[in-house]
């Protein structure tokens, strides 16, 4: 779905106004039940614009021209009543760009600033996310593609060295570098897949760095070669702003930099990626059953983990 959701927006024909009839996030799995926020009174409201201190603000931020996000959108948490209704894609006012408006008021983000996206297509699928929201409640946890953009915006600007430090912190735990022992009753038939699923991942990266990944059974990993750390930190460095934060995403919802690197570089398609990252959990729902609410609900935000910031990596492009 993800892949057909990003095709469409490539092919559609440019418009101003937002009349996607679908979202990508409509693959968000809700896991609870739904809490309505009611809308900041006028005076609540004056009072929020007079603070400095972002860590109170709960609610959108509203003046004549904009609209800005709470710091609590990026935890998910529901942020109030839809005030707006309709949605907008404008060229940045540099031309340098494109903005969401809600109505008449450009989109912010907690810290002000006008999310402004390199692409029209990423503009339209950020439109969609909001026109998407219901009349009870705006739900950022439906909004993977709004939320990777402030990320890019406001997170990797200012913290770009220690996102890729942290990525090559655990590049040697790397979960495509350990392998499962063979003698072993508990993991058997694993190896054999492993190596069926993984040594062309390998193959890929040795013609692509220079240098075949070394593989161990600790769960802990081991040393990779130094030249093949350098060579992935040199092309972290080259990212923009939008595609580490996706490669970030991608990471962490795989614990496997290679896997999204692969997703980065074009080698692996989405529904690739999420077999290897779930190859041994997938083996053991083969043999011993799933778990309903636990094995589909797991895959569920696998898939819109990486399937969103795989789409938000392509549509910024």
């Amino acid at each position: 779905m993800a892949s057909s959701f990003g095709q469409l927006l490539r092919t559609a024909k440019p418009f101003s106004r937002c009349t996607l009839p679908f979202s990508l996030t409509s693959l968000v799995l809700h896991r609870g039940p739904a809490f309505s926020a009611a809308a900041l009174s006028e005076e609540e409201e004056k009072k929020e614009e007079k603070s400095d201190d972002k860590i109170y603000m709960h609610a959108p931020v509203f003046s004549d021209s904009s609209v800005t996000m709470p710091v609590s959108f990026m935890t998910g948490s529901i942020i109030g009543k839809r005030f707006y209704k309709e949605v907008f894609t404008r060229e940045a006012d540099d031309g340098n760009g494109w903005t969401v408006l809600l109505d008449y008021r450009t989109l912010k983000s907690p810290s002000k600033r006008p999310i402004k996206l390199p692409t029209l297509s990423l503009a339209k699928a950020i439109a969609a996310e909001w026109e998407y929201q219901q009349t009870d409640g705006i739900r950022p946890f439906t909004m993977p593609l709004m939320r990777l953009a402030c990320t890019a915006l406001e997170r990797v600007p200012l913290t770009r060295t220690k996102v890729i430090e942290q990525l090559m912190k655990k590049f040697n735990q790397d979960l495509i570098f350990c392998r499962a022992p063979g003698d072993s009753d508990l993991t058997n038939g694993v190896l054999e897949r492993q190596v069926e699923a993984i040594d062309p991942l390998f193959d890929w990266i040795e013609s692509e760095f220079g240098f075949r990944p070394v593989v161990y059974t600790s769960l802990f990993g081991g040393k990779q070669e130094d030249g093949l750390a350098s060579a992935v930190e040199r092309l972290l460095k080259k990212t923009s702003n939008c595609e580490l934060a996706s490669i970030d995403a991608m990471a962490a919802a795989a614990h496997s930099l290679m896997i999204s690197i692969g997703i980065f570089c074009g080698k692996l398609e989405i529904e690739e990626a999420i077999k290897l990252i779930r190859l041994e959990e997938d083996l053991q729902v083969d043999r011993w059953g799933l778990v309903e609410g636990g094995h589909d609900v797991d895959m569920a935000e696998l898939r819109v983990q990486i399937a969103s910031a795989a789409v938000f990596l392509g549509l910024s492009r």
